[in-house]
């Protein structure tokens, strides 16, 4: 039973966890190109690449976050089993 809850707290924490830290990065990411391009607007070109780039690395983290959440919930038992063995019915 502990691992039934164990998992559904894991499930339900994960991807949020996952989608706020990828939120954090890619703003900190955009804030230094920003930075940069307003250092050497002659690199504007170089620095759009390696942010795409960035945030494309960064989005496929949270993408793989939000498939292991998929995975996880597929191994989480029924909500009425789960109600049977914790409030028996008679």
């Amino acid at each position: 039973m502990e691992y039934a809850a164990a998992l559904a707290i894991a499930v339900g924490l994960g991807v949020p966890i996952a989608a706020f830290g990828g939120a954090l990065g890619q703003g900190k990411a955009a804030a230094a190109a920003m930075e940069g391009v307003a250092r050497q607007p002659d690199a504007m070109g170089d620095i759009r690449m390696l942010l795409i780039l960035s945030l494309a690395i960064i989005e496929s983290l949270t993408i793989y976050a939000l498939l292991i959440f998929f995975m996880l919930y597929g191994k989480l038992p029924a909500v009425m089993a789960v109600l049977d063995k914790v409030v028996p019915t008679k």
